[in-house]
């Protein structure tokens, strides 16, 4: 499936843009949008709304083949796992992961508004508090029909999509759809964005408490809760952590990472995300492809479409658990926003592998920091 961006396509939320009260009219909004795509072959309906000043929730919402979706978002997921095998997709500004088969395994913690959904080929991480609204979409591709399961945040800002494929139960969609649409919703009310934390100046970060704590993990998910103590950002962390801790390499390191694990065969672990949905591969990658400014994988079942002048910093990190420590290569944008993680395959308990430490060497150069003990 081609990538859902055009390039340099980076927003998140409405633009700047007087039409953007075409959204109370969703007839109005349809119009223009058909009129606007019918100019612009192939133009996605992220970029299109961007365009017409309003968010893509909204323009989906105007779609008079849309139906809007129940809240659940839980039974939702778990009602996928009896249509068969679906294509699952995740996004942030500068990376796109799709993945086909069926859904497996699901667990949803309502208490914590948290789900997973765990399986050979669609692999996912849900934090439900930032799904506002979903929409079942039927829409004319150049491909033909196209059904989907859309989900937006608070800001209108895509989170997930799940779209039917060839050898989904048409039927057993159709009556999950059936089952989960809202027949009176609410009006749709799209809230501006949240501003950024404020970053605290490094000298109010206990710099050697940090990394303390940082040697002190038992697992690599403690990460996210030693940035939340000490009240410092990510890329902040990488830096005031330590030299044996957290390296900068290459900004496009990624390529040679997909390309000697493309050579040698060695499956990776390739985690792409936002704030509500992360979405896992997990296996080799064969086929690689450049057509621009996109950096692609084109796999039978997997696709990564990566928008190369997104990526600005990537940094090597190693985390030391209870079973071993645990290396990544890790991509940023300018703002600080994690677009894509790189691991070596591994399963439940097991220790990172030497093949990956060996295939991140090869990639990268950096002998003296992968192989070294914190």
């Amino acid at each position: 499936m081609q990538a859902e961006s055009t390039p340099g396509a980076q927003s998140q939320g409405p633009a700047s843009n007087p039409t953007a009260t075409d959204a109370n009219d969703p007839a109005l909004l349809w119009q223009r949008w058909q009129a606007l795509r019918d100019s612009r072959s192939g133009l996605r309906a992220r970029d299109g709304a961007e365009e017409l000043g309003v968010s893509e929730a909204e323009l989906v919402n105007s779609n008079p083949a849309s139906r809007r979706l129940h809240a659940r978002w839980g039974d939702i997921i778990e009602g996928l796992r009896a249509v068969g095998p679906i294509m699952a997709l995740t996004r942030n500004h500068g990376v796109v992961i799709e993945k086909t088969g069926p859904v497996e395994a699901v667990d949803i913690y309502p208490a914590h508004s948290m789900g997973q959904v765990v399986g050979t080929d669609v692999d996912l991480r849900l934090f439900l508090r930032h799904w506002h609204f979903g929409f079942a979409v039927s829409e004319t591709g150049r491909s033909g029909q196209r059904d989907s399961l859309q989900f937006f945040d608070a800001q209108g800002v895509a989170v997930h999509k799940v779209y039917r494929t060839g050898k989904t139960d048409a039927n057993a969609w159709a009556g999950l759809v059936t089952a989960q649409t809202d027949n009176a919703p609410q009006p749709m009310r799209i809230t501006p964005p949240e501003p950024a934390p404020r970053v605290l100046p490094d000298t109010e970060i206990d710099a050697d408490g940090l990394r303390e704590g940082w040697l002190g993990m038992s697992n690599t998910h403690d990460f996210f809760g030693l940035l939340r103590k000490f009240g410092v950002e990510r890329r902040q962390a990488l830096r005031l952590a330590g030299a044996d801790l957290a390296r900068p390499v290459a900004a496009n390191a990624y390529r040679a990472v997909l390309e000697t694990a493309r050579n040698t065969g060695d499956a990776l672990m390739l985690f792409v995300g936002n704030h509500g949905c992360l979405q896992v591969h997990t296996g080799p990658v064969r086929r690689l492809e450049t057509v621009g400014q996109w950096f692609n994988v084109m796999d039978p079942g997997f696709n990564l479409h990566l928008w190369q002048p997104a990526i600005s910093t990537a940094w090597l990190v190693r985390k030391p658990t209870d079973r071993g420590v645990f290396t990544s290569l890790e991509c940023y944008d300018d703002a600080g926003e994690l677009l894509l993680q790189c691991f070596g395959k591994r399963k439940g308990d097991a220790s990172e592998s030497s093949a990956w430490r060996e295939l991140l060497t090869a990639a990268t150069g950096e002998a003296d920091f992968i192989g070294a003990n914190p």
